[in-house]
């Protein structure tokens, strides 16, 4: 679950694992132009943007609170004994519609706890307290035995052998990469606390990366540059409730606060700079 960041006072969005993933697989439907390659193998790719983070269903219905918040733990800070687990769920799912979406999902979880490959400074398994360390590398280990599970499978058919090439790999966990945290941008951080970010390592194509940078332009649009889209203009949303610190605790727990809260919706358009 994401809890956005919210003015003094106010509540919080809490936004499901499932409606950010629902953001990032409307993203990735729309992504590519003549600059920016699209997505390849277009449905297997946009399947495991949109369900990257399916491991969290289960954990989202019934969270555990943050003591130091008095709301649902967010994300990341979600201690290393579900966040684990949640990790290897998430592959789990994917690999059941195809083995390459279980290799994207399986290089996305095992990326997160070690900087990305190497293209981010987060090292989130350093977060964890020494000795909840080995419960992160046990599910690091058994994420690294499936991909060489998932590729030997994948190539055993030789129509899928290219994508497994290691640039074209690469190229598609970027993509991902860019596509979860553009929804991460909007999903944490409420709209008038929002500025400009760059992110870095956005592929162009097999061989070369940029810099996007999205920067406020009015309420609700958003400009970036250069643009990776197909269309500029393109409307977007996500969905997310309201909730207070300790409202759990006389209302039945954060499954009634969360059934009985309404969705709320934000709308926002991306344009070309």
């Amino acid at each position: 679950m994401i809890i956005q960041t919210a003015p003094a006072g106010a509540p919080r969005l809490a936004v499901m694992m499932y409606e950010h993933t629902a953001l990032c697989g409307q993203f990735a439907r729309a992504f590519g132009n003549d600059a920016f390659e699209p997505l390849a193998p277009l449905d297997l790719m946009v399947y495991v943007i949109a369900h990257h983070d399916a491991g969290w269903t289960e954990f989202d219905r019934d969270p555990l609170t943050d003591e130091e918040t008095g709301l649902p733990y967010n994300l990341i800070e979600t201690p290393a004994q579900q966040i684990t687990i949640t990790s290897r769920l998430s592959p789990d799912f994917n690999q059941r519609q195809h083995p390459y979406c279980g290799l994207i999902s399986s290089m996305h979880s095992w990326g997160l706890y070690n900087g990305r490959y190497g293209l981010s400074d987060h090292v989130l398994i350093k977060k964890f307290p020494e000795q909840e360390r080995p419960l992160a590398e046990r599910m690091l280990d058994g994420e690294l035995d499936r991909q060489k599970r998932l590729k030997e499978e994948i190539e055993k058919d030789f129509r899928q052998s290219g994508w497994l090439d290691d640039k074209k790999l690469f190229q598609n966990y970027k993509q991902l990469q860019f596509l979860d945290t553009l929804a991460l941008y909007f999903n944490r951080v409420h709209p008038e606390a929002r500025g400009s970010q760059t992110f870095e390592h956005v592929p162009v194509n097999t061989q070369n990366d940029t810099a996007v940078t999205i920067r406020p332009q009015g309420p609700g649009v958003y400009a970036l540059s250069p643009f990776p889209f197909a269309a500029s203009g393109a409307e977007f949303a996500f969905g997310g409730r309201h909730i207070r610190p300790h409202e759990n605790e006389a209302n039945g727990g954060w499954p009634q606060v969360l059934k009985k809260a309404p969705t709320e919706w934000e709308h926002f358009k991306l344009v070309r700079a």
